[in-house]
């Protein structure tokens, strides 16, 4: 990855971080990593435990964020998670999953929060 897209995708999770705990999601993880993978940010909304992919673009070109999180990343996000389920006791928890895309443009950037944006099977 260039040095732009990493101080991109830095700056797109610290927004979206922001954003989320602007809407009362509390952060219990940042870029938690495992052997199945990352997860860009865990945190818990309401007495759910939310496992949240960040997808930050520059413009339109490739699409949206949700449209980058395919059935691979997918199944890849579900096993991090049960992963960190099991590791902090939290195995009979409820959860889900969210992706925040960010859209940075000369206009600003603009934030959509897809909740429970794909199941955990």
């Amino acid at each position: 990855m260039s040095r732009g897209r990493h101080l991109l995708g830095q700056r797109g999770e610290a927004l979206a971080e922001a954003h989320l705990t602007a809407e009362g999601y509390r952060v219990l993880a940042r870029n938690f990593r495992c052997r199945f993978g990352e997860v860009d940010l865990v945190a818990d909304h309401g007495g759910v435990v939310v496992f949240v992919e960040v997808k930050t673009r520059r413009g339109g070109r490739a699409g949206t964020g949700a449209e980058a999180v395919g059935p691979f990343k997918r199944r890849r996000l579900v096993q991090a998670a049960r992963y960190f389920l099991a590791v902090h006791g939290l195995a009979a928890a409820p959860c889900r999953f969210d992706v925040v895309s960010l859209d940075v443009g000369a206009a600003g950037t603009r934030v959509e929060v897809l909740r429970d944006a794909f199941p955990a099977q």
